[in-house]
């Protein structure tokens, strides 16, 4: 499964479950290169999750790292491949403020 394909099916399921979703398209044009993929929000509970997204083989960047770490300090933090679709964490994850 390819990441465009893991972060379309992430983003349809959020969606069903009541969350928003900001999708970072490519922040290495930016200020806060490697900042993560998706930003979830749920709008009953306000829970939110900040979401890398690779494919099988992919590796973060430094400053990828970097960002999870820094808000895993104090937010919800996950780095999600293909693989975490497949074995059901990534719906467990997302139904746990559903």
């Amino acid at each position: 499964m390819s990441e465009a394909l893991l972060q379309a099916q992430v983003i349809q399921l959020a969606r069903h479950l009541g969350y928003r979703y900001m999708h970072i398209h490519d922040s290495r044009k930016s200020s806060g290169a490697g900042f993560p993929d998706l930003v979830l929000a749920h709008k009953r509970t306000g829970r939110v999750i900040f979401v890398e997204l690779k494919a099988e083989k992919g590796r973060l960047s430094p400053s990828q790292e970097e960002w999870l770490a820094v808000l895993g300090k104090r937010h919800e933090t996950h780095l999600w491949r293909p693989e975490d679709w497949e074995s059901g964490e990534i719906p467990r994850v997302l139904s746990e403020a559903a």
